[in-house]
């Protein structure tokens, strides 16, 4: 499953790795790249190490919507935290929609002005979220007004809009900043997969093309890889799906929708409609393929012209009390740094924590993010940090008592299908790709949970914290470094 930004992209070219440099930023999506480019901005030696290429994982899968209003987010945030540590999120956010544009006009990188709408799919539950965020961005001082009607074909009672805000396609952005970074001495090291780090006096982070010394070192991996701070344990991992149509007339907004399951739409240059939604915890879906069926059950619901072109789905790692974890690491000395918990947002939560990131590193500070850094977490966010390591335990459990029930089956798992069961005393997941099977370890590599098939993108997911692996066993994302062992 490939996104419709990154279908008919070619692969970056790499640049060679260097044994030493000032800063290692590990990731070349929205947030390493830019803090990369503003540390070489200011003359630092800076090198990006990214295991695939630019914007392989999130970005490069994300809608893309460049917006202060962020779905019912500011209500929920105001349950949480006080209105000064919301503040800060909001500024920090303008703050990062603002360079972004502001760069974009600059580097001739296209995007188009729209209008952002969280409406209500219904006059019940989800009318009462949207009236609650209507308020709650006003009172963010956000200009926001209410439309009773909305120019869609779908039901709705309704929505919160904000005008002047935008959208673009991801990987315009990211291969500007790549030319960019490297027009200021920045290097771009694909196939580079961070194994480790060792640390005296400097850290030295070893990777797949080597080991680099560095002063500093910038995780900016959606979940941190080299965790000292158990952030895995701080985030849950979310799976979504969008899907990309052609369409003679796509509406020229940037929809959520409150109540129910969520609906995102947006339009595209060239006539294109995206509507995404479906999210889910991963690992936890009985079929990832349906949830894809049902964006499209909705889409020829409410669009019946549109023709499907492209398929995708995105990870996204929210926090436990939904604001990012931005800064120096614990136990990372001080020289190791985080930026996690986007939480779907990362086109202006991103820059803004690049923003953060790189004012640190180079002795200064943004205004807005002291409030966030200060911040305590409430009773409730405590509750749902209880509840999400909960749900791992019973997951590890209920899961590694279930394969040592069942064995595997005879013969081999039809074409596209995959199973989990033991072999002797041993946990295996069997899968057919291609007409290739493969046996692999069923214990994910991080901390041991057992992996379930994914049928939409044919890849083995851990529910306890969202690694990924190829059906070979190949890591693709999340906190685990090392591939599953193969069991042929």
């Amino acid at each position: 499953m490939t996104s419709v930004w990154r279908a008919s992209r070619a692969s970056t070219p790499s640049d060679e790795p260097v044994e030493r440099c000032d800063d290692v930023v590990v990731g070349a999506g929205i947030t390493g790249l830019v803090t990369a480019l503003l540390l070489a901005r200011a003359g630092r030696e800076v090198v990006v190490l990214e295991a695939r290429d630019p914007g392989a994982v999130t970005t490069g899968h994300s809608t893309a919507k460049v917006s202060l209003l962020q779905g019912t987010r500011y209500s929920q945030l105001l349950r949480r935290q006080s209105e000064e540590v919301v503040a800060g999120y909001v500024e920090g956010n303008r703050e990062g929609r603002d360079w972004l544009l502001r760069y974009c006009d600059e580097h001739d990188v296209p995007y188009q002005v729209r209008s952002a709408v969280t409406y209500a799919a219904d006059d019940g539950r989800g009318l009462e979220q949207a009236r609650a965020e209507l308020d709650a961005a006003s009172r963010m001082g956000l200009p926001v007004r209410w439309s009773e009607e909305l120019p869609v074909p779908f039901e709705h009672a309704g929505g919160v809009v904000l005008d002047e805000q935008a959208q673009l396609d991801p990987m315009d952005l990211l291969d500007a900043l790549v030319e960019d970074l490297r027009a200021h001495g920045g290097r771009l090291v694909t196939g580079a997969r961070v194994t480790g780090m060792g640390q005296s006096l400097r850290p030295v982070v070893r990777h797949t093309r080597g080991r680099t010394r560095c002063d500093q070192v910038v995780l900016a991996t959606g979940t941190p890889v080299l965790d000292r701070g158990g952030y895995f344990a701080k985030v849950s991992a979310e799976r979504s799906y969008a899907l990309a149509y052609e369409h003679p007339a796509p509406p020229e907004m940037m929809l959520i929708s409150t109540g129910g399951s969520t609906r995102s739409v947006r339009d595209a240059p060239g006539s294109r409609l995206l509507v995404g939604g479906e999210g889910h915890s991963v690992g936890r879906a009985r079929s990832e393929e349906a949830h894809l069926d049902r964006l499209r059950a909705w889409t020829a619901l409410h669009f019946p012209e549109a023709v499907e072109t492209h398929a995708w789905s995105a990870q996204d790692y929210r926090s436990h009390d939904g604001f990012p974890f931005v800064g120096p690491m614990p136990r990372g000395l001080g020289h190791v740094h985080v930026a996690t918990g986007f939480d779907k947002w990362g086109m202006t939560n991103g820059v803004a924590a690049a923003l953060d990131l790189s004012a640190s590193l180079l002795g200064g500070q943004m205004s807005w993010s002291s409030p966030i850094h200060r911040r305590i977490s409430r009773p409730a966010s405590v509750a749902r940090l209880v509840g999400i390591n909960a749900r791992v335990g019973l997951d590890l459990v209920t899961r590694a008592a279930g394969v040592a029930l069942h064995p595997l089956r005879p013969g081999t798992p039809a074409e596209g299908e995959g199973e989990v069961g033991r072999r002797g005393v041993v946990p295996v997941a069997r899968s057919t790709v291609e007409g290739r099977t493969c046996a692999v370890s069923a214990l994910c590599t991080h901390l041991g949970g057992v992996v379930e098939w994914n049928d939409a993108e044919q890849s083995w997911d851990c529910p306890l914290h969202g690694s990924r692996f190829t059906a070979a066993g190949e890591v693709l994302e999340g906190p685990a470094m090392r591939p599953l062992p193969a069991r042929d």
